[in-house]
């Protein structure tokens, strides 16, 4: 499957034309992972793209805990699309892994020309806040006064 067809089902990138993701795709690398690789470290400034998963399975752990597995189509990263902070989560290779990865420098210079890639990764962190606003305010809700 080309790369354009593999960004596609990405939900980041599903409304984009066959051109941009074409365009997109130029700047993508393949990276082939094996098991147990920690791809980004929690709490580390470990590297500067974002994963999109073409193969194999990623499970995603904050504070050492499991919290969730990823698989062809997901992606991860993606706050270092925006923002140069330190990684929020890990992620390990539970299976080999065939990724393809894009350096915020590429994905800024293609999403000033595409801003609707631009809006859908603001909802997408956006969405990502909101969450992170819920969690704390039920652990708050179910601690004792």
């Amino acid at each position: 499957m080309a790369v354009a067809d593999e960004l596609k089902r990405v939900p980041l990138f599903s409304g984009l034309s066959q051109r941009q993701l074409k365009q997109l795709a130029k700047d993508f690398h393949e990276r082939k992972v094996k098991p147990g690789t920690e791809l980004i470290k929690q709490g580390e400034m470990s590297g500067i793209d974002c994963f999109v998963i073409a193969e194999g399975e990623a499970a995603v752990k904050v504070d050492g805990v499991e919290v969730d597995r990823l698989g062809p189509g997901d992606y991860f990263g993606e706050l270092a699309l925006v923002s140069e902070q330190v990684r929020t989560a890990s992620v390990v290779a539970l299976t080999p892994m065939r990724c393809h990865t894009i350096q915020f420098w590429h994905f800024r210079a293609f999403a000033k020309k595409n801003p609707d890639v631009m809006w859908k990764l603001l909802q997408h962190v956006a969405g990502i806040l909101h969450n992170e606003q819920s969690r704390h305010a039920s652990k708050a809700e179910r601690v004792p006064s």
